[in-house]
Order: structure tokens, then C-alpha cells, then sequence
């Protein structure tokens, strides 16, 4: 079982959001809620601006119950995104050259 201590930052997938908050799932037993005073210091006035449900972000631990497996969050002032970065593709020295030559084998092999 994993422990939270207060300013850590941690990973969690968001798996609901309300009106006044963003639910999000940690590990196996700890959840918790950033309430929309904890999104953003200014207005927030859709929290679906924010994140999407299924999305994995950062958020600070403002506070933590051990007993009820309860994480109070924030993602105030944090570059809270995790971005999946994907590597370019680069062109081989041949280009398309080898795609065109068995694409036709490919075709009939899966005709068979």
C-alpha cells in the first residue's frame, strides 16, 4: 500500500467530475478529490476545460486520511499534464520503397 505526505506530487487517473471537483483514483485504495478551488486561481467555470475522465495527471497532496484512504489534491500551479510524446517518425533512405515492393505478397498471402 503506497503512503501520501503533504506537497508530494503524485500520478492518478481522473475517474469522475462534478460541478464542485475532479474524483481521481491513485492506487489500489487511495482516491481522492480536487475541489475546483483547487484547479485553477482564477474562475473555473467549466472543469471539463481542465481534464477528461480517463485522462492520467499530476496533482499535489494538500492533505492525507490514512484511515479512510482519502487524498485531498490540487493541481493549482502545477504543470499538472502528462504528455505522451511520441518520437518522429523519420524517413528511411529507401522511403516507401520496401512497402511497395511486398505489399503485393502481403495482399495475396491474405487472400489465402
Amino acid at each position: 500500500m503506497c503512503k501520501y505526505y503533504k506537497n508530494e506530487i503524485v500520478e492518478g487517473c481522473v475517474t469522475g467530475i462534478e460541478k464542485y471537483g475532479i474524483f481521481i483514483t491513485l492506487d489500489e485504495y487511495y482516491s481522492g478529490l480536487i475541489h475546483i478551488s483547487e484547479i485553477s486561481d482564477g474562475f473555473v467555470k467549466d472543469i471539463n476545460k481542465y481534464v477528461k475522465v480517463g485522462e492520467t495527471i499530476k496533482a499535489r497532496v494538500l492533505d492525507v486520511d490514512d484511515d479512510t484512504f482519502h487524498v485531498k489534491l490540487s493541481i493549482k500551479n502545477i504543470d499538472y499534464r502528462i504528455l505522451n510524446k511520441r518520437e518522429a517518425i523519420k524517413e528511411t533512405p529507401k522511403g516507401f520503397s520496401t512497402l511497395n515492393k511486398e505489399l503485393q505478397n502481403w495482399i495475396n498471402i491474405k487472400k489465402n
